[in-house]
């Protein structure tokens, strides 16, 4: 059985997707840039943007009845690898400890030219 996954907590999908879905016994959610849950775009900063789709996930995560410390995979795009450091100590924060597996990837542009773009699989 799949279950679309949604909350108001997290920006809207901006296109045909939903959130996340559950499926199987895990949850995937889909790529979360910093729009905060009204849809603004956080200020042109790799920190601010990080954490914010690092609380992007967390919200996403919990309307799913999951949490970050569930998380076992995780993927990150980077309009800029030179931005791997400074996205590394947010990230860090977020897991307190837990240590998922995870894949970092450099791409050209990402939706809405966000500098951070994270999706993540976690436990249901």
């Amino acid at each position: 059985m799949i279950e679309n996954v949604r909350t108001d907590a997290a920006p809207q999908a901006i296109g045909p997707y939903s959130q996340a879905v559950k499926a199987g016994g895990f949850i995937f959610t889909s790529g979360q840039i910093a729009l905060t849950p009204s849809g603004e775009m956080v200020q042109d900063d790799i920190k601010l943007q990080t954490a914010q789709v690092m609380r992007n996930l967390k919200a996403v995560l919990e309307a799913a009845g999951s949490s970050l410390q569930n998380v076992v995979k995780t993927t990150i795009f980077l309009a800029d690898m030179d931005d791997f450091a400074a996205v590394n100590e947010i990230y860090e924060e977020w897991f307190d400890g837990h240590r998922p597996s995870r894949s970092t990837v450099a791409v050209k542009r990402l939706p809405k030219d966000a500098l951070v773009e994270i999706e993540c699989i976690a436990l249901a």
